[in-house]
């Protein structure tokens, strides 16, 4: 009998700490912008440029400046710049507007 009273204990808790997982969400909203995490520019310039960071280096970033970037169909694509007439590539990063997720990194040579 105690057995069966331990269970039942031990039941209980569980489903109270269920009870309380679920019961701690339910007015939690997503907080969507209406203009998408990235509504400009200069935000996707900014992710553009964290991501690149860290892959390319500040220094080689940052000699890439000014950032140029464009929407369509939703994602921002966004490039570094060569002074004119110099040889090499750039930097080029695709952004979701919507969400932010970073969809492409590449480098141009």
């Amino acid at each position: 009998m105690r057995m069966f009273n331990r269970n039942r204990i031990v039941l209980g808790f569980v489903l109270i700490a269920l009870a309380v997982v679920f019961a701690a969400e339910p007015g939690a909203q997503i907080f969507k912008p209406k203009d998408g995490y990235v509504p400009d520019s200069k935000t996707a310039i900014a992710i553009a440029v964290a991501v690149w960071s860290p892959i390319y280096g500040e220094v080689m970033v940052a000699g890439e400046a000014p950032y140029r970037a464009r929407l369509a169909n939703g994602i921002w694509i966004v490039e570094g710049s060569l002074p004119g007439g110099a040889p090499g590539g750039v930097a080029l990063a695709e952004i979701a507007k919507d969400d932010g997720r970073v969809l492409r990194v590449i480098h141009g040579q």
